[in-house]
C-alpha cells in the first residue's frame, strides 16, 4: 500500500469518484435551497457572531441584576454597620 492511497483511504481513482458524487449531491441540494458558498461563509460568520453577542448579553444582564441588588444591599449594609459601631 502506497503512502498516498494510506493517506486518502483508498485508491486516488476511487477517492476522487466519491469526492465528484458527493460535489454533485451538496451541489444539487445547496442550488435548491438558494445558497453559495458565500452565503454559506456569511452563515458561519453570523452564527458566531451571534454566539459571541449572545454570551455578552447574558453577562451584561448577570452585572444589571448584581447593581440591582447591590442598590438595596449596600446601603442597608452600611445603614446597619453604622447602628452596630455605636453599640
Amino acid at each position: 500500500m502506497s503512502a498516498l492511497t494510506r493517506f486518502l483511504g483508498d485508491t486516488p481513482l476511487r477517492v476522487l469518484l466519491k469526492l465528484l458524487v458527493v460535489s454533485f449531491l451538496v451541489g444539487l441540494v445547496m442550488n435548491a435551497f438558494g445558497w453559495s458558498p458565500i452565503d454559506v461563509l456569511y452563515g458561519i460568520r453570523n452564527f458566531f457572531v451571534d454566539l459571541w453577542n449572545l454570551g455578552f448579553r447574558a453577562i451584561d444582564r448577570f452585572l444589571g441584576y448584581i447593581l440591582l441588588g447591590a442598590a438595596i444591599v449596600i446601603p442597608a449594609f452600611i445603614l446597619l454597620r453604622i447602628a452596630n459601631y455605636r453599640k
